[in-house]
């Protein structure tokens, strides 16, 4: 949802000035803010990708401008007569005088950069690390099974292993069991091909759904690039529906904690497993 609407918006696009407004939104450029903004300034954004939390926007200078959102952080593309807010840590002037992209992150654990691409992998040196999301076309589907069914972990752990698969996480993961019709706590080394594939397709059906809706929105945090929320939470089935029916077989939605989270599933469609890894 938000690579996508950034892409609408930015590519293309000459940055004309930056400013920024609090030192730790740039503290990934150790060459601080000043550097930052001068290798920004009068480079055009040629793409908008992303893994995971991580969004980045080749430049025509080769460099990248990275985003990491970590946990409150957004990109957003709004009007430059448009409040700034608070907690609006840095902001993108284009040269056409339009909607500016500006970083806010109320929390400040997320950040900028600017670095390069690593040639053989195409991506950022601090992007390496983290595996394709279902969507991608080089995702494979044989590869990661045999990857999940080796990491002895619990199979939720494992969708939110984000050197396993990228861009699931924790509501999608709770939605995606659900109609998998698999516990969160179902040991991975358990799990069968055409079991992981069935997790796989409900995830795609999920997140899909999530795109189409405009992503998951419980407050003013969850929010598109433009600012707007997104209607996937009235679709939920599981998360969030503690002690309510499940729409499947009528049995109360059950919580449980996990990974100081939550865990939200139906105890007779996803009957919890005899060992369980939690």
């Amino acid at each position: 949802m938000v690579r996508s609407g950034l892409e609408r918006h930015v590519v293309g696009r000459v940055i004309a000035d930056v400013e920024v407004f609090h030192a730790r939104a740039v503290r990934r450029h150790l060459a601080g803010a000043e550097h930052f903004a001068a290798l920004l300034t009068g480079r055009e954004i040629r793409a908008a990708c992303r893994r995971g939390k991580y969004l980045w926007f080749p430049l025509d200078s080769g460099d990248v401008l990275l985003a990491h959102l970590g946990m409150s952080g957004q990109l957003l593309v709004l009007p430059p007569s448009a409040p700034g807010g608070p907690h609006l840590r840095a902001r993108m002037r284009f040269a056409d005088e339009g909607s500016e992209l500006r970083f806010v992150d109320q929390r400040t654990f997320g950040g900028l950069d600017v670095e390069p691409l690593v040639p053989a992998l195409n991506v950022p040196e601090s992007v390496r690390h983290i595996a394709r999301d279902p969507f991608d076309p080089a995702f494979d589907d044989a590869a990661f099974a045999t990857a999940l069914r080796r990491r002895r972990t619990g199979l939720k752990r494992a969708l939110l292993d984000q050197t396993l698969v990228s861009g699931i996480g924790n509501i999608y993961a709770d939605e995606a069991l659900w109609r998998a019709r698999l516990h969160w706590a179902r040991p991975t080394a358990t799990m069968t091909r055409p079991q992981i594939a069935r997790v796989l397709a409900a995830a795609r059906e999920v997140m899909t759904g999530a795109l189409a809706q405009g992503g998951t929105s419980f407050d003013a945090l969850y929010v598109d690039v433009d600012g707007e929320s997104g209607y996937f939470d009235r679709s939920l089935e599981v998360y969030g529906r503690r002690d309510l029916p499940c729409s499947r077989c009528g049995s109360p939605i059950r919580r449980d904690e996990f990974m100081n989270r939550s865990s939200f599933s139906c105890p007779t469609c996803q009957r919890r497993p005899r060992r369980a890894h939690f």
